[in-house]
């Protein structure tokens, strides 16, 4: 894993809710070492699609990020995409996703899990 702590410019946050969520979903896998991996890869309608995983390992370019106990991380190449983003948990009446909202995406889809950028 990465021993550099991320700058300012390439954080990654995770909401309250999201956290909460997180840690939900980890204890009923009755895992604790259990950590949320985020990633980017090419593909979906509008270029990048984000990718959400359990890992309980990581790997040596790896960025942890940490909220109330909760890890998430992030390779190296994905981070370049996902600098400045929040990962949030909503719940409304159409039901409930993690969400990014992240600050580098130009455009992105109606599924909310494909975006572009410049």
């Amino acid at each position: 894993m990465n021993d550099m702590s991320p700058t300012p410019e390439r954080k990654v946050v995770l909401s309250e809710s999201a956290a909460k969520r997180i840690g939900e979903l980890i204890a009923m896998e009755g895992n604790t070492s259990l950590m949320l991996r985020l990633s980017v890869s090419g593909g979906g309608c509008s270029g990048f699609q984000y990718g959400f995983s359990f890992d309980n390992a990581t790997q040596p370019d790896d960025h942890l990020f940490e909220r109330n106990g909760v890890k998430m991380v992030i390779d190296d190449t994905s981070l370049d995409l996902l600098s400045g983003a929040e990962v949030d948990f909503v719940e409304d009446l159409v039901g409930s996703s993690f969400q990014v909202k992240n600050p580098n995406a130009t455009s992105s889809c109606g599924c909310g899990s494909s975006f572009a950028v410049a």
